[in-house]
């Protein structure tokens, strides 16, 4: 049977029409790619009065008459700051005092024979009723070492894009302990310390 031109051209598909199909082709890649490579936007990231926390650290560092110590312990956690709440405006978690890692096993032994970790081996940090001050914010601290608690009130948090970050002064004889000593007390550490917290955005 035969088949006419004009059957031909109704049969085959218009130059433009190509054109467009490849059009939309590429820009569907395009979309795919953009999509792949996107960030996900978190509702949280929009709500400037909401704050997660993925991680606490806690540093001690002090002075002894042979230089300076300084002792970490990075702590696993997970919660949920609301600004200007009254149902979750708080933090609280246990420290391990045998997770204190200060560069050396001597100077990990003799932190842990110092703050009783055997006797206490959980340390409470407690955050309460945060509010903004300026670009960074304010709290309330309760640290519960050994069988102490030191508070402070109004105590400044440095807001910074990863963290929030404090700093306490603290004495050994606060919490009712003797700074330690070596060789007969040739090496001596300092009565004085400072305890740094870090508390990590997700």
């Amino acid at each position: 049977m035969a088949v006419t031109s004009m059957e031909l051209c109704l049969k085959q598909p218009s130059l433009s029409n190509m054109k467009q199909r490849i059009l939309i082709t590429i820009l569907g890649l395009a979309f795919f790619f953009l999509l792949g490579n996107a960030k996900p936007i978190s509702l949280y990231d929009a709500d400037p009065n909401i704050i997660i926390i993925d991680k606490i650290e806690i540093e001690i560092l002090g002075n002894s008459t042979v230089g300076k110590y300084n002792c970490v312990n990075p702590h696993s956690y997970r919660d949920t700051i609301y600004l200007n709440s009254t149902t979750k405006n708080s933090l609280k978690s246990e420290i391990s005092m045998s997770n204190f890692e200060c560069g050396n096993k001597i100077m990990n032994k003799d932190l842990k024979t110092t703050v009783k970790a055997v006797k206490f081996p959980k340390s409470t940090v407690t955050i309460t009723n945060i509010k903004p001050f300026g670009t960074n914010f304010k709290c309330s601290l309760n640290f519960r070492i050994t069988d102490k608690t030191l508070s402070y009130q109004n105590l400044v948090l440095k807001n910074t894009k990863e963290n929030l970050e404090g700093t306490v002064a603290v004495k050994f004889s606060d919490i009712g302990l003797e700074p330690p000593t070596k060789m007969g007390g040739i090496i001596k550490v300092k009565n004085e310390f400072v305890i740094h917290f870090n508390l990590y955005k997700l």
